[in-house]
């Protein structure tokens, strides 16, 4: 019941869908004695002409010889052909072609051992009363045709070859009056490439006769795989040598069977060791994807296919039409009364209508295996003209057709005998034949010049084996370099989707496809189609499989984790929304806050000894000074723009010199203080003349000629960095000129460290007041962060470098702070006892007697 569901599942939804032919299947049958009706046997067809319209014997003593279903099925093309031509009165209008037919005449010739006494059969004369014919057709087979070719050109008969295309009937030299009616077979091996491509296969193996046809389709076959980048995964040719090919049959089996590909190419003769080649495969159920020629469908025992495969077969044969009225003759033929009868359904590819509307299928889904073979034997069958038998009766319609030209032009040729029998001169015909074009009865161009490149057409078949007994086959597609669609083969989508599939075919690859994120790697000493998938480079993608380089993504675009898309990279810079732009801005309002605090506290309480003590008035310049130190970092954060790119560093520097060189100017008139000890001395008028506090407007003079020279040369500006980070683009403010940066930074160094020094040799002096000690600390603290700053700048990037830049300016300012003023707030607002000379001497006092 499986069986028969899945049957008539695939004819109904295959056959609604199917556009390329009419509506129709193919069904074959075989028995006991079917696999010797596969065999293709010799025919010669010897046309004569006579007056009047008469009627061809239908199967004359000749057919009772043995003849296989194939050479039946030749012989009713050839009449059918004939009798188009005699009911045609178009054409040869009062003639009648008729035909002589001689079958297996080569095997007669074998066993009788007559070739000694050839000239009995094929005399080299003939007699004024005896029937003289027109032409001879030969075929199917070309060794019939190259041996008899020379005979029959003794005995002055012209001879056409109506089996396939073969390149040695088509020497001059040794068969000067031979004429082939089957066109060129010159893309056979580019239709099967490209089915090859189109599956998406790349790993096949090839097994080709070994003989002149043979090798020049494997370099046909090679040369259009290497266009495509198709590999072949082995190449059996099969020699014709008996011993040689027992010796080589075990390895090719082997290679076959280990080998990783799924396809398998077949070319060659089907007479030669290739068929016991894989007659073999057949018996050991080697499976593959057979893609072969229509010669190889054949029955090569009870019940068996050659080609049976679980995968199916795919199969080429050149295109050709469907005769109207064909079906209608075959039914009218009655072959029961000669010694050879046969039956229609026993012919070799026999069709049956798979229209819906023709059939019940859904009582035919509910029969049993029984009921379906009795329906199949009672059904009647459409039998095709095949490949064949189409260039057969192209053949005839050919030779009706320059018998016409050769009547139109000569008229000297007429008959020069009266009554119904008409001779004609047969070369002078063959002279029309060779330069003829003609639309057959069904529309189709006919080209008989065949040095004209011809469109050859294909049609691509795919069987498999069905029931016991039977095999299916559906055209799925067709190939010529000149169908009206861009590509040369046209498959039927629905036909793969619906049938193929339902089969289940393996990919026939020698590596697994490299999925997108991957590129393909070749394995060294190994062919093209054999690789390794590497993962694509950072920033780099591949978005389709099987990729032989990755693709670097645009500038502005960034690589996913997956290697398989360009994501667009964002616009990112320090900004007041980030957690770390609101935190550094925070704190540096915060560090702003506190530092106008302490200037506040200072202002009120300015007459104290602490706020004294030291320069009062440099204190109020540092303080301002660090407060223009916080808030010059907020113009670190925020989206940068040309006014904010060249404040930034400039202020900085300014301000942080400022900074710096009052700390300088209280450290040295902490100095100059413990110096004095006479009136009048130099370094007295010095300090009351308030020299130090000059330090302030020259350090800082210098550091603006600096940054006055920086501007004017190369000025910071705005950038954008689409390197720095994988998936942003980040703006931030180039400094221009990287050395003018460094001596700015450099300078401000130098002023620091000056002070640094000075207030360290100052640290012990001793004054109740003295804030050298709290000095020494904040410029080491000072130090310590611009010396760090220096490497972790240089190690981080995007926002993070900016974020240290900002980090060490509000760590270095609020070293100050904290190191000067914190300690004096304290004695101010908390220890008010100790900010007071009388106060801080009675302590000292009482601290003296005690002891």
């Amino acid at each position: 019941m499986y069986y028969l569901t899945f049957f008539f599942l695939v004819l109904r939804i295959s056959f609604l869908f199917w556009s390329l032919i009419d509506t129709r299947c193919f069904m074959r049958q075989n028995d006991p004695e079917t696999w010797s009706q596969d065999k293709d046997i010799d025919c010669l067809f010897s046309i004569y002409t006579k007056h009047g319209h008469i009627k061809n014997e239908y199967f004359s003593s000749n057919l009772d010889k043995k003849l296989t279903t194939k050479s039946i099925h030749l012989i009713l093309c050839l009449y059918f052909a004939l009798e188009n031509i005699n009911t045609d009165h178009l054409i040869l209008p009062n003639i009648s072609l008729l035909v002589k037919i001689e079958c297996n005449l080569l095997d007669d010739w074998r066993m009788n051992r007559l070739f000694s006494r050839i000239g009995e059969f094929l005399p080299n004369y003939a007699c004024i009363n005896q029937r003289r014919y027109l032409i001879v057709l030969t075929g199917p087979t070309w060794i019939s045709s190259a041996m008899l070719g020379p005979l029959l050109y003794i005995t002055n008969r012209p001879e056409i070859y109506y089996g396939p295309f073969h390149p040695l009937l088509d020497s001059h030299e040794h068969f000067p009056h031979l004429y082939q009616m089957a066109p060129k077979d010159t893309s056979l091996a580019v239709a099967m490439v490209s089915l090859v491509v189109y599956f998406r296969w790349n790993w096949v193996g090839a097994i080709i006769s070994d003989d002149d046809l043979g090798l020049q389709f494997l370099l046909e076959l090679r040369r259009e795989m290497h266009r495509n980048t198709v590999c072949l995964a082995f190449v059996h040719v099969i020699v014709e040598d008996k011993m040689l090919f027992q010796k080589n049959v075990n390895s090719y089996y082997n290679e076959i069977t280990t080998s990783s590909a799924k396809v398998v190419i077949i070319y060659g003769d089907k007479d030669s060791h290739l068929q016991l080649n894989l007659r073999f495969y057949r018996v050991v159920n080697v499976h593959r994807i057979w893609v072969t020629t229509s010669q190889w469908d054949m029955i090569t025992h009870n019940e068996r296919f050659l080609l049976s495969s679980f995968y199916g077969t795919f199969t080429f044969l050149l295109h050709y039409s469907e005769l109207p009225g064909f079906k209608k003759f075959i039914k009218t033929t009655n072959p029961s009364k000669y010694l050879n009868p046969f039956s229609l359904h026993k012919l070799w590819w026999i069709y049956f209508n798979c229209s819906p509307n023709s059939l019940n299928f859904r009582n035919l889904k509910s029969y049993s295996k029984e009921k379906l073979y009795n329906w199949l034997l009672m059904k009647d069958f459409e039998m095709s003209v095949g490949s064949t038998g189409y260039v057969l009766y192209n053949t005839v319609h050919a030779v009706a057709h320059a018998l016409h030209e050769m009547l139109l032009q000569e008229l000297d040729t007429w008959p020069k005998y009266s009554g119904k029998r008409v001779e004609f001169d047969s070369w002078q015909m063959v002279h029309y034949l060779k330069n003829l074009q003609f639309k057959n009865p069904v529309k189709n161009q006919v080209n008989t010049n065949q040095k004209e490149n011809q469109d050859i057409m294909y049609d691509i078949h795919y069987t498999m084996d069905f029931l016991p007994n039977h095999g299916l086959k559906v055209k799925i597609g067709e190939f010529s370099k000149y169908l009206p669609h861009s590509q040369p083969l046209h498959m039927s989508e629905e036909m793969i989707k619906w049938y193929i599939h339902l089969r289940q075919i393996s990919p026939s690859i020698c590596s697994v496809p490299c999925s997108p994120g991957f590129r393909k790697s070749p394995q060294q000493g190994k062919a093209v189609c054999c690789f390794d998938c590497t993962p694509c480079p950072e920033n780099e993608i591949s978005n389709i499989t099987d990729m032989d380089q990755c693709v670097k993504c645009p500038d502005d675009h960034y690589a996913n984790r997956g290697g398989n898309h360009c994501l667009k990279k964002v616009v990112t810079f320090l900004g007041y929304e980030d957690l770390l732009g609101m935190s550094l801005a925070s704190l540096a309002i915060c560090f702003s806050i506190l530092t106008a605090g302490v200037f506040g506290v200072f202002l009120k309480h300015n007459d104290t000894p602490t706020v004294k003590a030291n320069n009062r008035a440099l204190s109020y310049v540092l303080l301002i000074s660090l407060n223009c130190c916080f808030l010059c970092s907020l113009l670190f954060i925020g989206q940068p723009n040309m006014i904010t790119c060249l404040m930034q560093q400039t202020v900085f520097a300014v301000v942080f010199t400022v900074a710096a060189s009052t700390v300088l100017a209280k450290t040295i008139t902490v100095v100059l203080a413990f110096k004095v000890t006479t009136p009048g001395r130099t370094i007295r008028r010095l300090l009351v003349s308030g020299a130090p506090n000059f330090i302030i407007p020259i350090c800082t003079m210098i550091q603006l000629i600096l940054c006055g020279i920086w501007l004017g040369t190369s000025p910071p500006f705005v950038d954008v960095d689409i390197h720095v980070e994988k998936d942003h683009i980040l703006i931030i403010c180039n400094k221009g000129s990287i050395i003018a940066f460094y001596f700015v930074l450099g300078y401000l160094g130098s002023i620091a460290l000056g002070s640094f020094i000075v207030a360290f040799l100052a640290r012990n002096l001793p004054d109740t007041f003295n804030e050298a000690k709290y000095l020494t600390f904040s410029m080491l603290v000072f130090c310590c962060v611009w010396i760090t700053f220096l490497p972790v700048y240089h190690s981080t990037k995007g926002k993070a470098m900016v974020a240290v830049e900002v980090f060490c300016i509000l760590t270095s300012s609020a070293g100050l702070l904290l190191c000067i003023f914190v300690p004096k707030c304290f004695i101010i607002l908390l220890r008010p006892e100790r900010n007071s000379f009388q106060n801080f001497r009675n302590m000292h006092l009482k601290i003296e007697n005690a002891h």
